[in-house]
């Protein structure tokens, strides 16, 4: 896993942008601003309707497009052929390196609403051109994993099985198994995800493989010589009894696991359960599958119920495909002066869209049972209390990446955050935020 994790992509990633990008950037070269130091911060204002808490995923791919954020020749021809900037930003953009720095919430951690979850430094011309880019891997893989995770705790402990690659786009899928990785799935059926990540990969047969046979024994028979008898045959084919017992009678009491795929799979699990015991075979799993989401796990979970297969419903976020980040500027340099003191900036519009100016940091504090009471979110002087709880951490400091690391460390740092939330934080009712955002910011002159 860890290879493949820390291996950035070569593509470019520089036209995943849009247009206003491009041209805000020849403007500020034109005014002479482009050049001023800048900080922008990814935060979102509020969590998707009844959802308390949300998941920070897609950091270690942020980095990597940030990495290969290079505009080469084809993509300078293209732009100059559109008209979409003048000679001298195209020249700007030859050169292009981010060479500023990035700090955020590791990925896995939990946030809430001004959660200040990424933050961006360097000039205005280098950091601006990212926004696009970064907001549109952080809304999904965040939305995703925000699903998974409350699928992985309505699944109490058995494993989730990320299968949605035939419900999303292809390259979105991809990027779907891993946000699920995070949150806490068990394995993907998607192989490159399997192959890009490192992430384990199962499958085993469709209802086609039993069709194709002249009967179900068969198909059975034909799977278990292929792959051996710790394979999972699907049963629901036919005649769900006719199915387990076929499967028995060919497998013996070894046969790894059965699948159900329709039908009322409670009362089904709870039959097929009797049955496998009558019949010897009590160490055979059943894992279930057929449009599974986070409620359907949890009603599910008094059933004789070994595993879950999860597909459309996690891929789309469970109702919730994105995050509603936003990418906003928070400080700017009064000057060109690469010393010159950064101006806390902020949007003041009314209609819910105003923000906070100033580079900010994010906190959790706890109660004194360990558990979280409120995420503490501030500009200035970090309080004593607070000064081991930051949750920023540096991701990339001079244009350099420090903070690639292997996903199984956001998956660990997830199940961690996650444990400290108050109890009422996996409930899936719908509320509000499980914690308050209590914010430590002075209050501003006006520009």
């Amino acid at each position: 896993m860890d290879a493949a994790q820390l291996t950035a992509p070569a593509q470019s990633t520089a036209l995943l942008t849009d247009r206003y990008e491009l041209t805000m950037l020849q403007a500020a070269l034109q005014s002479g601003a482009a050049r001023r130091r800048s900080v922008f911060e990814v935060f979102t204002r509020r969590l998707p309707e009844g959802r308390r808490y949300g998941v920070t995923a897609g950091t270690g791919r942020v980095l990597d497009a940030i990495e290969a954020f290079r505009f080469d020749t084809p993509q300078l021809d293209w732009l100059s052929d559109q008209g979409v900037v003048d000679d001298t930003t195209l020249a700007w953009l030859a050169d292009y390196r981010f060479g500023g720095d990035v700090r955020g919430y590791g990925e896995g951690e939990c946030y809430f609403p001004g959660s200040p979850l990424m933050v961006v430094e360097g000039s205005f011309a280098e950091a601006v051109i990212l926004e696009t880019v970064i907001l549109s891997i952080l809304n999904y893989d965040s939305a995703i994993a925000a699903a998974a995770s409350r699928m992985s705790a309505a699944a109490g402990g058995r494993p989730l099985i990320e299968m949605g690659a035939r419900r999303a786009h292809e390259q979105a899928a991809v990027s779907a198994a891993r946000a699920a990785y995070v949150a806490g799935f068990s394995a993907t059926s998607d192989l490159q995800a399997g192959f890009r990540y490192g992430l384990p990969t199962t499958g085993t047969s469709a209802h086609a493989f039993t069709l194709l046979h002249d009967s179900e024994r068969d198909a059975f028979t034909a799977q278990i010589a292929s792959m051996g008898r710790g394979t999972t045959l699907l049963i629901d084919t036919y005649d769900l009894a006719e199915a387990v017992r076929t499967a028995i009678e060919v497998a013996g009491p070894e046969l790894g696991a059965v699948r159900i795929d329709s039908g009322d799979l409670l009362m089904l699990a709870h039959r097929v359960r009797r049955q496998l015991d009558e019949l010897g075979a009590e160490k055979t799993r059943i894992t279930v599958t057929s449009d599974l989401d986070e409620y359907a796990i949890a009603a599910l979970g008094s059933a004789p119920v070994d595993g879950y297969g999860v597909g459309t419903s996690l891929v789309t976020g469970s109702g919730q495909p994105t995050c509603a980040m936003v990418y906003k500027l928070v400080a700017r340099a009064a000057s060109d002066d690469p010393d010159a003191p950064l101006v806390p900036v902020a949007k003041r519009s009314a209609g819910g869209k105003a923000s906070r100016g100033g580079r900010k940091w994010g906190a959790r504090r706890l109660d004194q049972d360990g558990v979280a009471e409120a995420e503490v979110v501030g500009t200035g002087p970090v309080p004593a209390d607070l000064a081991d709880r930051l949750l920023q951490l540096p991701l990339i400091t001079g244009g350099t990446v420090v903070g690639r690391e292997p996903l199984l460390a956001a998956r660990e740092r997830h199940l961690r955050s996650r444990a400290q939330l108050p109890i009422s934080a996996t409930q899936l009712s719908k509320g509000e935020p499980v914690i308050p955002t209590d914010y430590l910011i002075p209050a501003e002159p006006a520009l």
